[in-house]
């Protein structure tokens, strides 16, 4: 496995600290991110999962503890918009660059305005896709909102 992606490198770029995990990615898991927590050996809440969403028709990319499920009424209200779906997995692999199961929000292939859950500050560290399944970053989650340029929100 690589340990150099799109994601590893914006975060090169954004000059912050962080430190990557390699873990058994199982693709028939029912939820992805607690697979990854229970194979890191870590609480649920500090493995983030991003989704890629659609606002009024538009990408977002949003990402929230793994144990956690977005509410669609708050995304939409953050991001100023009427509605908020799931993107198909097919297009959010098409607009991210990267597969499913390793979607990360750092160096997708067109940006989107990315939305982190304010439970992410609860903690020191959490843990990121670092660009392809079985690969996660640990990292301060204000680098992460940095690296990604994203804002945190009351999303779940």
């Amino acid at each position: 496995m690589s340990r150099t992606t799109r994601a590893t490198l914006a975060l090169d770029q954004a000059g912050v600290a962080y430190e990557l995990f390699t873990y058994a990615y199982d693709g028939e898991a029912q939820r992805i991110g607690l697979q990854a927590a229970e194979s890191l050996g870590v609480e649920p809440d500090r493995v983030l999962k991003t989704l890629m969403t659609l606002v009024d028709g538009k990408a977002v990319c949003v990402v929230v503890p793994s144990d956690c499920e977005v509410s669609m009424k708050k995304l939409a209200a953050a991001m100023g918009g009427k509605s908020a779906q799931m993107m198909k997995p097919a297009d959010a692999e098409r607009v991210t660059g990267f597969h499913v199961g390793g979607i990360s929000p750092l160096g997708q292939k067109r940006a989107a305005p990315t939305l982190i859950d304010e439970l992410a500050l609860l903690h020191e560290k959490v843990f990121v896709n670092g660009g392809q399944r079985g690969l996660q970053a640990e990292l301060a989650p204000q680098d992460l909102a940095r690296a990604a340029n994203a804002r945190f929100a009351d999303l779940v």
